[in-house]
């Protein structure tokens, strides 16, 4: 009888500590974070001037189709430059889109910004 107590002991210190060791998973705090990258850049370009006219940078590609088309480029490179590296992107104005395409599945972070000319939404994800 001493031999199996003591290997019940054993089993359950082992248990106990094989717990403590592999813990328990933490809560999912990717999307928090990712709607807060997205909330920064469409901030951050909310507030920036224009190029070439209208109030904001976002406002100027949200203005029309011409100005968008003619804007996409830098808007891309200026949204590469503001997010962090492992991050990819998309950009929706009510004339197009910038960025990348997403895949099914993947968790996002979404922030919208209301300009006179219509919504802008930056979505934004992991590489």
């Amino acid at each position: 009888m001493p031999a199996v107590e003591g290997a019940l002991a054993v089993v359950l210190v082992l248990g106990v500590a094989a717990g403590f060791a592999l813990g328990v998973s933490g809560p999912d705090t990717r999307q928090p974070q990712l709607d807060a990258y997205a909330q920064d850049g469409v901030t951050i370009l909310a507030t920036e001037p224009p190029k070439h006219r209208d109030g904001t940078r976002l406002e100027e590609v949200a203005a029309s189709a011409d100005t968008f088309e003619r804007e996409r480029a830098a808007l891309r490179r200026r949204v590469e430059r503001i997010l962090p590296d492992n991050l990819m992107f998309q950009v929706r104005t009510p004339h197009g889109t910038v960025g990348f395409a997403r895949s099914d599945g993947v968790v996002t972070g979404t922030a919208t910004v209301t300009t006179q000319y219509g919504p802008v939404t930056m979505e934004v994800w992991y590489a």
